[in-house]
């Protein structure tokens, strides 16, 4: 009995990954759908320096696959969060595919988009996409140990 009570409790530390990744991939899919509905004052906010016309240019010009990565990414990115602070096993796929739509979406971006305007292109911005990819796979290889501690369900 005493093995099924410390198999049922809840780690702290899932709370706190699950927790970071919820509100990281809430961000995530906050800057999606203000760049999708074209919302200027949101891209001047982030990007003071940066012409907001020309920022919606350069995402206009990604193609449809890398559309679908950034898509794909923060969506399941959101979902397998939410599933992880479930408990749920389907946090490790949703995670999963998660990581692959950031690897197709950021991996545009890094090796074969333009330029991005400036200030995009300078300083931790450039590091930028190379961060999301980690934490988008990080967060997958922790869900994936979660399920075979047994912690997912």
């Amino acid at each position: 009995m005493m093995d099924d009570m410390q198999h049922s409790k809840t780690p702290v530390h899932l709370w706190i990954v699950g927790g970071l990744a919820l509100l990281w991939n809430a961000f995530g899919c906050l800057d999606y759908v203000m760049t999708k509905t074209r919302n200027l004052d949101y891209l001047q906010s982030m990007a003071p320096d940066a012409d907001p016309a020309a920022m919606l240019a350069w995402v206009d010009g990604f193609p449809v696959y890398a559309q679908f990565g950034w898509g794909l990414g923060v969506w399941l990115g959101l979902a397998g969060a939410v599933l992880l602070l479930a408990r749920h096993r389907w946090a490790v796929p949703a995670l999963a595919l998660s990581a692959v739509g950031a690897i197709i979406g950021l991996g545009y971006q890094i090796f074969f988009a333009p330029a991005p305007p400036a200030p995009m292109d300078e300083g931790a911005m450039t590091l930028m996409p190379w961060v999301i990819i980690l934490i988008s796979i990080a967060l997958y290889a922790y869900a994936h140990r979660q399920r075979r501690a047994g912690v997912l369900q």
